[in-house]
């Protein structure tokens, strides 16, 4: 493979799994949200903003470790032909699957940014009691997105360099 794939890879996968890395204590953001509403809601007054900050945390949590779950193959697929076949076969399958992940994701990645601009540009708000702005969270899903898809030509580049008997 040319070095400037080899590079992509490398640069691709070292901002994911950073990234993955500090994503997955989300969970714990979210917890503690979720929390926090429990506690508000039996001794204090509820907050208003505990539901929708829990799943604006779920969102970034989710969107921003899906990149590293797909680094490190922990999705979720079919085995039961799959974990039989020679890793030549598997590499193929895959690159055919990833060009359909490429499609699906550009044409997110498409919306997120349309609907991340209109947010932007009308001050979009939530139509709830507590009206967050929705344009910190939109970026975060097309930035995640993002990476999503570099991570997906990465995984594209390995299993082409698979097949050609070589390994990144």
């Amino acid at each position: 493979m040319p070095k400037a794939i080899k590079l992509f890879v490398k640069y691709v996968e070292a901002v994911n799994y950073r990234i993955g890395r500090i994503a997955m204590y989300g969970i714990f953001v979210m917890a503690g949200i979720l929390l926090w509403s429990s506690i508000s809601k039996t001794f204090f007054l509820p907050s208003l903003w505990t539901l929708e900050m829990a799943q604006f945390a779920m969102v970034a949590y989710y969107i921003l470790g899906g990149p590293y779950s797909i680094q490190l193959n922990a999705n979720v697929r079919m085995d039961l032909l799959y974990a039989n076949w020679s890793p030549k076969k598997k590499a193929c399958f895959d690159s055919v699957t990833v060009l359909l992940l490429l499609f699906y994701l550009g044409v997110m990645l498409y919306g997120a940014i349309d609907s991340t601009a209109y947010a932007f540009q009308y001050g979009e708000r939530n139509p709830t009691a507590w009206r967050p702005v929705l344009w910190p969270i939109k970026t975060l899903m097309c930035l995640g997105f993002l990476l999503m898809l570099l991570q997906s030509l990465a995984e594209l580049c390995k299993d082409i360099a698979k097949i050609r008997g070589e390994e990144i």
